[in-house]
Order: structure tokens, then C-alpha cells, then sequence
């Protein structure tokens, strides 16, 4: 089959290098992709948005199948699109995608179908909102409603910086219209996890958990990104846990969504916390999440293109993992999250990719032939061992080895398992 994987990133490099693998696909196209893509599979340009290119070069090219990796599009509308055209995609619709285009519609949904969650405001005002953390007091989450490219949500610690947050979201428009409307939600205490799984047609296979880091910098200090590491299994986070939370959440959100008429497909995100009253909702994707995707996919054994073929085809297989450990460290461009340092010149990365480590690009671009940093996250470094330990000592080894100039990365991904 032939493929075409939409984005630019981390995420869409893992899911075009696991298409790539499959002995069913025979060609993958990524648009736009990016320059560090290359070496894998076939790059496209045409941006995310560009709905009646990406749809042309899916008729002309016979592609059997598109998988859309960023929300953007999703949010916009790209699958009911492609599939007014009679085009295969892989993705919820736009009023599905609402689900993490819209916090206040995943609240309200979540409250009506009694999906646990943290207790919640929803505000337009500044005023009144800041009322309501005056009498919640902190810590205290603050978050916009729209998407913010995993910026747009702050936890304050104290009650001057969530009023601060508000100033800045409502006031300031920090991220214009998403943050014209807030949702107010209590802090929940727990280990966070992220549970994702395909979902097609009412059909749900989930995938290994994985947990991600999101403070910019060791010790879960700084400002929170969208995100700095991650690693899959997650060993604390018990099975019953994860069913419990496969039933309560998954099972539940997609049977809420089919109720609500406005049926979910696609990848399922399920940020979660797992408080002392059991896993609750954080926030939902309707996407891959990155840098998760990038420790998760390669663990499947299962043909990737077999599988989602089954998937859109309605026809059940057997999805099979394996009982590795993946870690992956992500490298960030100096300033990141905020001001950005763009081109430094990286390190030469032909030699990281082993059998053992792989190499995820994200934000990076050739210059003659150096590859400089072209983003916020640049890179995401992976390894696979029998052991979070090995997969972690792996990752630092080949990260040590270089010179990082103008660039930064997180030297305890994983503590909390790599014991």
C-alpha cells in the first residue's frame, strides 16, 4: 500500500519511519515532512492546511490510505474533507476533533457522561474568573480553551501566578483567540500518564502507556513544554490501573461521543492522572502525542500498514507489542519554550543511528550538508533495551558523546522508573 503521513515533526517521523518498516506499505510520502525525513521516506511540499493539494496529490498518486499527525488540520476539518472526495484518511472528523480543540467541550462531555476529572470553571471574563481562583486558592490549573501547541496551560503554584496566567490569556490574548475563553480546573496530585489508542468505526485497540516530561528542565523545574522526554512502559503504573482506566475513560469517551452523534476515529489521547481516587482526566488529543509517539510505535510488532488497513476495513487483527523498554530524550533549541536561538549548527548525527538508537527529526534543517536547528524541539533521541535502565544509560551515552552548542536537553528523563 502507499501512504501519506501528514506534518512536520517528531511524531509524524515516527509514524512515516513505522510505515516505512512495514512489509505491506510499498511507499511513504510525508507533507511537508522535513529535511531530516528524507533519509527515510519521500517529502511533499504542501503544508498541513492545504486541503485541496494534499487531497489532489492523494488522488494522483493513488495513496491508500492518509494519516494526519497534528491537530491543526484535524481541528480544521481535513478528514471530512478527504472523505467528501471518497478519500481513505485516518482521523476524527471536525466535530470529533472538538474533543481537544475545545477544553470546555471536553469538560462539559466528561461531567455529562460522568467521566472522572478535576472539578472545573469555564470563563470569558477576567474578573469573575479570577473570583473563582480567589476562592479556590492554589495550586490551581489554569488552561486556555483553544489549541496552543502545548503551551497553553499553566500550574500555578501560588495565587499571584495564576492571576498573572489569566491577565495574560484573557487580557493579553497571549494565544489570541484559544485563550479568549479559559477553563479553570482544580490541581490533581498523582503520577501522570499518557494512554493512547486507535479507535475506528467503534473498534478500540489501545497501545502501551507511556509517561512524558513536560517542565523544560531536570527535576521537573521551569516552564512546562510540550514536552521534553518520555518513555514507554511505565512500570509504577500498575495493569489494573490501565484497565481501569481503559473502562472508565476510553470505553466511555468513545461510547459518549458515538451518543453525542458525533462518532470518534482516530488516535485517542488520554492524558491522565492517577490520583488516590483513581485515574482521572487531565486533557484529551485527538492525535498522536510527541515525544510519546516516538517511544510507543516502535514497539509494535504487528506490520503497521496491515494493522490500519484491517482497522479502516473493519475487520479484526491481533496487535502485537513488545516487552521492550523504550526512552527518548528530547533536544531543544536554547531559549525553548519561549525565545528561540534557530541555527545552531548540530552535532553529525549519522553515528547516533544504531541498532540500539534511533533518531527522531523534529525541528531541523540541511545547510549544505549540516543539519541546524530550524525549531523549539529539534530532535528526540531514542534507545531500546530489555530495561528502562539500559534503554536510559543508552540514551545519555550517545548524547554525552557530543558537543551540544546551542542546545539543550533534559539529563533525568525517566527518574521516576530508571531507579
Amino acid at each position: 500500500m502507499k501512504v501519506l503521513v501528514i506534518g512536520s515533526g517528531g511524531r509524524e517521523h515516527a509514524i512515516a519511519r513505522q510505515f516505512a518498516s512495514s512489509p505491506s506499505v510499498s511507499a511513504v510520502f510525508v507533507a511537508p515532512g522535513n529535511d531530516g525525513m528524507k533519509q527515510d521516506v519521500t517529502c511533499v511540499p504542501i503544508g498541513v492546511l492545504e486541503f485541496a493539494r494534499l487531497a489532489d496529490f492523494a488522488r494522483d498518486n493513488q495513496i491508500d490510505l492518509t494519516f494526519v499527525g497534528p491537530e491543526q488540520p484535524l481541528t480544521e476539518g481535513i478528514v471530512d474533507y478527504f472523505m467528501a472526495r471518497g478519500l481513505s484518511i485516518f482521523g476524527p472528523t471536525q466535530e470529533a476533533a472538538q474533543l481537544e480543540g475545545s477544553k470546555s467541550f471536553a469538560k462539559e462531555l466528561l461531567k455529562r457522561y460522568g467521566i472522572p476529572t478535576a472539578s472545573y470553571g469555564t470563563f470569558t471574563d477576567a474578573d469573575q474568573a479570577k473570583n473563582f481562583i480567589r476562592e479556590q486558592g492554589a495550586p490551581i490549573v489554569i488552561k486556555a480553551d483553544g489549541l496552543a501547541a502545548g503551551k497553553g496551560v499553566v500550574v500555578a503554584m501560588t495565587l499571584e501566578e495564576a492571576l498573572e496566567a489569566v491577565d495574560d490569556m484573557i487580557g493579553n490574548q497571549k494565544f489570541g483567540d484559544s485563550s479568549s475563553r479559559i477553563v479553570i480546573e482544580e490541581f490533581l496530585e498523582g503520577e501522570e500518564f499518557s494512554f493512547m489508542s486507535f479507535v475506528h468505526a467503534g473498534k478500540i485497540y489501545p497501545m502501551p502507556i507511556a509517561q512524558d516530561h513536560k517542565r523544560a528542565f531536570d527535576g521537573d523545574e521551569g516552564p512546562n513544554t510540550g514536552g521534553m522526554g518520555a518513555y514507554s512502559p511505565v512500570p509504577h503504573i500498575s495493569s489494573d490501573v490501565i484497565e481501569e482506566a481503559f473502562d472508565k475513560v476510553v470505553i466511555a469517551t468513545v461510547k459518549a461521543m458515538a451518543q453525542e452523534e458525533k462518532p470518534f476515529a482516530g488516535i485517542l489521547y488520554a492524558g491522565l492522572m492517577l490520583t488516590k481516587e483513581g485515574p482521572k482526566v487531565i486533557e484529551f488529543n485527538a492525535r498522536f502525542g510527541d515525544p510519546e509517539t516516538q517511544v510507543v510505535l516502535p514497539r509494535m510488532d504487528s506490520d503497521f500498514g496491515e494493522f490500519m488497513s484491517a482497522l479502516m476495513a473493519e475487520e479484526e487483527y491481533e496487535l502485537k507489542w513488545n516487552e521492550q523498554a523504550m526512552l527518548g530524550v528530547v533536544v531543544a533549541s536554547d531559549g525553548y519554550p519561549g525565545e528561540l536561538q534557530k541555527g545552531a549548527v548540530l552535532p553529525d548525527l549519522s553515528a547516533m543511528s544504531t541498532d540500539k538508537t534511533a533518531v527522531f527529526h523534529a525541528g531541523t534543517k540541511m545547510e549544505g550538508d549540516t543539519f541546524i536547528g530550524n525549531g523549539g524541539r529539534v530532535l528526540l533521541i531514542a534507545s531500546k533495551a530489555d530495561t528502562l535502565k539500559t534503554a536510559q544509560k543508552e540514551v545519555y551515552n550517545t548524547l554525552s558523546k557530543h558537543e551540544w552548542n546551542g542546545f539543550f536537553y533534559r539529563t533525568d528523563i525517566g527518574w521516576r522508573a530508571a531507579h
